[in-house]
């Protein structure tokens, strides 16, 4: 019986997690994309207008006001949203949908997955591409040409090409690959193998694996600085994130929560914020801050339960991170290294991600 990629990622970290959601829906949850952009009371010009958007495993995408962290539309999907990416322009929502059909006992058992794109600012479907089995995470490069799928149970990497919505290329990987990032000059993907202790360098120019790093037990994201430098890999089973130099290959392992899950690097690349998930049983809820110069653990920030997806907001002065077990997301101000607010979102918030 497939699972959703929560529930793999869970069975893969401890062989007996058996992850779900916990509270009912937000009011907001039960209301229809808007078909004819947004309510007029919310009209506002891109220039001025600015969203961040979770990917709900019960079955919808919350779009949020960053200016006032208010829930202003939920576009409802048939199965698990599991990660959103907006593009680099912000006019496009890219998300990873494991059809609803995917979790029976038929012949839907061989349903690959699909990437969903929207208008961020309407909310309307631009196009709907199969990839492959159980897609988790979603990444679009910074030049604009392509976005990148992983495909947990295919061991490999879906490029869709966004002038036609097509798939160009299928790139093999490790075992289980999972979250990823790709460099800011749109040359490497960096895809975390959850099956396996490595990280596969992905070449986007000859669109093959170019080499591949070890770097611990369970692998579950990667972030990379914009200098593409330093590799920064959580690691769910050794509470842990691994600071790698990619020249070198050099490996730091550095002590976080407890399940860590995604991890984000910041604006300036002085600080990476690691979500601590731990399990349905036993959730973690906090955010480890490590500064990447002294590589230190400098705040540990408390969240809801089961932090998971991390995203910082554009200017660095806000973090924002899913609760996967309270149905919410915490607003962190970054100076104060403290939750200022808390959001109700939809069932499973998992990923999360901010328009530039």
């Amino acid at each position: 019986m497939r699972k959703t990629a929560i529930v793999w990622l869970s069975l893969l970290a401890m062989l007996a997690f058996v992850l779900g959601g916990c509270a009912a829906n937000s009011p907001q949850d039960k209301t229809e994309p808007e078909k004819n952009g947004q309510p007029a009371a919310l009209e506002q010009t891109q220039e001025t207008n600015k969203f961040y958007f979770t990917a709900n495993e019960g079955g919808s995408i919350s779009k949020i006001d960053a200016r006032t962290n208010k829930v202003v539309g939920t576009i409802k999907v048939d199965g698990a949203v599991h990660n959103v990416q907006v593009s680099p322009d912000g006019a496009i929502l890219g998300a990873t949908l494991v059809p609803a059909m995917q979790h029976g006992h038929d012949q839907s058992m061989d349903m690959k997955g699909v990437a969903l794109f929207y208008d961020t600012e309407t909310n309307e479907l631009i196009k709907k591409v199969e990839v492959g089995h159980h897609p988790a995470h979603i990444v679009f490069t910074e030049n604009g040409k392509y976005a990148l799928v992983t495909n947990n149970e295919d061991n490999n990497v879906s490029v869709i090409d966004l002038a036609s919505y097509s798939v160009i290329e299928t790139i093999p990987t490790g075992k289980g690959p999972h979250g990823f990032r790709i460099s800011k000059d749109s040359q490497y993907a960096y895809v975390a193998n959850m099956g396996e202790d490595s990280v596969s360098v992905l070449n986007l120019q000859t669109m093959k694996e170019e080499k591949k790093i070890t770097v611990g037990s369970i692998p579950v994201t990667t972030g990379i600085t914009s200098d593409g430098k330093t590799l920064v890999v959580t690691l769910n089973a050794e509470n842990a994130l691994a600071i790698v130099d990619v020249t070198s290959g050099k490996v730091e392992k550095i002590p976080v929560g407890q399940g860590p899950a995604q991890v984000y690097v910041s604006p300036d690349d002085t600080f990476a914020y690691v979500a601590n998930q731990g399990t349905k049983e036993a959730p973690s809820h906090s955010v480890s801050k490590i500064n990447l110069k002294t590589k230190q653990v400098v705040a540990t920030i408390e969240t809801g339960n089961g932090a998971h997806g991390v995203v910082t907001s554009p200017d660095g002065k806000y973090v924002f991170v899913t609760n996967m077990f309270d149905n919410t997301v915490s607003v962190i101000d970054q100076e104060q290294n403290k939750a200022i607010q808390t959001v109700q979102v939809g069932e499973m918030p998992n990923g999360i991600s901010i328009m530039p």
